[in-house]
């Protein structure tokens, strides 16, 4: 049965979008951790720790916060997601060293594993089911801005101000706008609630293979994101030498072609086939991906950075809306798995630490990266997405 907010209007759809832009603020981690690993002289693997600690949380609380959603609601368990993502963004201003900035991490990642998994389920009580995948794309699309602007306010704080953490006050302002507009917006979510669920019941659901193969793709997906949030700089100072300050923008520049991939997959996605517009943006990835192997050049480096910015951008809401669909009476559980898989973030960017320092080269990280690609490669032959 549809419910009747299914055609949102600017009340409802405003607040869900600056909720998205606050999502985003899981990618200031990139450029946070490259500077706290020059600011704390720490090797690629001691670095990789910090974004690990963001990305742990979607493993162990994923599955909870789906249970949690059929207990409070979507709506609350949003708002609750906000508050602590405020109190992530504070502390680096109360202190700053390596165990404040852990915790800071930490926080981070448990309020974005409640926003993540409780705010795409959300968007299903507004849009139906049709517009589904092109309002989470649009979501991406708001949620790329705050990565796309994170490395700049940060690079811009450094350059003038003589302090990177003054992204920190601006984001902290916008996640408790975000906890305003949407607390005073009325979103009817009661025909949508399940009974609780039990872990067996959640994790059962991957016994289906649809689900299974979504759920690695949404693994390999923010491994190669979140590898390219730290890869990007490293490696413009690696092989061209420039300095951090500098490099710092190459991961703007992923997450502008991010952006204006998401803002175009939002249309395109309502006249294309999922399928074909998937196997498209994974190709341009795998050919990006090649690229970094063998070309050395920064206008080369920068052309396939963003270009993977651009394929790997609408590859999450894609696979999201299809395992929602597949399953629309376990959405709240499903959505719970889907966003366990973004502990892709922890371990890749280990196991890319430990290849660079084994190499001794950011060619390592890259190889950790394209293992990612060519699932999706695989993925896109195997995966039925024109559902």
């Amino acid at each position: 049965m549809e419910n009747r907010n299914n055609r949102p209007g600017l009340t409802k759809l405003i607040p869900v979008m600056l909720t998205f832009f606050t999502m985003g603020f899981v990618d200031l981690v990139g450029i946070s951790t490259n500077y706290i690993q020059a600011d704390f002289a720490l090797s690629d693997k001691e670095a990789s720790f910090f974004p690990s600690m963001v990305f742990f949380w979607f493993l162990i609380g994923s599955v909870p916060t789906g249970m949690l959603m059929n207990r409070i609601g979507r709506k609350k368990t949003v708002l609750t997601s906000l508050v602590v993502t405020a109190a992530a963004l504070l502390l680096p201003l109360v202190a700053y060293d390596k165990a404040f900035m852990l915790v800071s991490f930490c926080l981070l990642g448990i309020g974005n594993t409640l926003m993540q998994v409780s705010l795409n389920p959300l968007v299903s009580n507004i849009v139906n089911k049709e517009k589904l995948a092109s309002t989470l794309t649009l979501g991406q699309f708001v949620k790329a801005i705050a990565s796309f602007l994170a490395p700049i306010i940060a690079g811009y704080a450094a350059l003038h101000w003589g302090n990177w953490r003054m992204l920190y006050p601006f984001f902290m302002a916008v996640s408790l706008l975000a906890v305003l507009a949407l607390g005073a917006t009325r979103i009817r979510e009661d025909d949508e609630k399940g009974s609780t669920s039990t872990f067996g019941e959640c994790f059962s659901l991957l016994g289906d293979r649809f689900i299974l193969l979504a759920f690695i793709g949404i693994v390999c997906h923010v491994g190669i994101d979140v590898g390219m949030n730290l890869t990007a700089p490293k490696l413009l100072i690696d092989r061209v030498g420039m300095t951090l300050t500098d490099a710092g923008y190459a991961t703007s520049l992923y997450f502008l072609f991010r952006t204006v991939g998401s803002f175009t997959g939002a249309f395109a996605l309502t006249k294309c086939p999922a399928r074909t517009f998937f196997t498209v943006s994974v190709a341009i990835m795998a050919a990006a991906m090649a690229g970094l192997f063998f070309l050395h050049g920064q206008a080369a480096i920068y052309v396939c950075i963003a270009l993977i910015g651009l394929g790997n951008s609408n590859v999450f809401s894609i696979i999201f809306a299809q395992a929602m669909l597949h399953m629309p009476l376990k959405k709240n559980e499903v959505s719970g798995l889907m966003i366990m898989g973004l502990f892709g973030g922890t371990i890749f960017p280990i196991v890319m630490g430990v290849a660079s320092d084994a190499l001794s080269s950011q060619s390592g990280a890259v190889a950790v990266m394209a293992v990612g690609v060519v699932y999706l490669l695989y993925l896109s032959k195997k995966f039925s997405l024109n559902r």
